[in-house]
């Protein structure tokens, strides 16, 4: 069984750092394995949030639907050494149609996330979120601001001007985690051998915690209905 550290909370950094095996080769020698499966949400998402401050300077609501079903399954038991320096990388949040698109972003710490404003009308990205408080300033069409994330946790994301524009951002201390496709669908490759807890989060909260165990180059099974 693989030894893993137990993140003291959701997203929570651990202290431990520790070298990480060469990709597809767990602890001594072992093969890598995965964890996938499907999650089936039955219940219609939650009404929208308005954001905290409101300007509501926009003409009408939101023209696009976000995918509210997206979802995120990662380990809530990450393995040793999973929270190695990484290299910085970009990824991309839209505001289009007057919606954040995607509804759900899962990165790891450090990443940067690019906000280009793709409509007509001026944006102003905002967070109050104790990870990552920030604020972008209103900016037209054409132009894009940045926020580098650089604390583990949950970020709750909003337009001042659009008072029904939101989405949500998960900043990671490891790599083991997924989000779901259009189908509910989602695979978290290389995963040492050992047992875990993984967890599902939908819509704003954990909805279910399971232990999983990855065999030697095994594939792991775990589906989830949120009623």
């Amino acid at each position: 069984m693989g030894s893993s550290v137990r993140l003291p909370g959701v997203l929570a950094i651990a202290a431990v750092l520790l070298p990480w095996p060469a990709a597809g080769a767990g602890p001594e020698g072992a093969a890598m394995g995965a964890i996938s499966g499907r999650v089936d949400i039955r219940t219609a998402p939650r009404p929208t949030e308005t954001s905290p401050r409101v300007a509501d300077l926009g003409a009408g609501g939101s023209r696009t639907s976000p995918n509210r079903r997206e979802s995120v399954v990662y380990l809530e038991t990450a393995p040793q050494g999973a929270f190695e320096d990484r290299p910085r990388v970009h990824v991309t949040m839209n505001q289009l149609d007057e919606a954040f698109t995607p509804y759900v972003l899962a990165i790891t710490v450090g990443t940067t996330v690019d906000f280009p404003n793709r409509d007509p009308t001026y944006h102003n990205v905002f967070s109050l979120s104790r990870v990552a408080p920030f604020d972008l300033g209103r900016y037209p069409r054409g132009e894009s601001k940045s926020v580098r994330f650089d604390r583990p946790g949950v970020v709750r994301v909003f337009c001042e001007i659009h008072s029904r524009m939101s989405a949500f951002i998960m900043v990671f201390a490891h790599r083991f985690f997924s989000v779901t496709d259009e189908q509910g669908r989602y695979r978290i490759d290389g995963v040492p051998p050992g047992t875990y807890e993984l967890a599902l989060w939908a819509d704003g909260h954990v909805r279910e915690t399971r232990t999983v165990h990855v065999t030697d180059g095994g594939a792991a099974e775990a589906d989830f209905v949120v009623r």
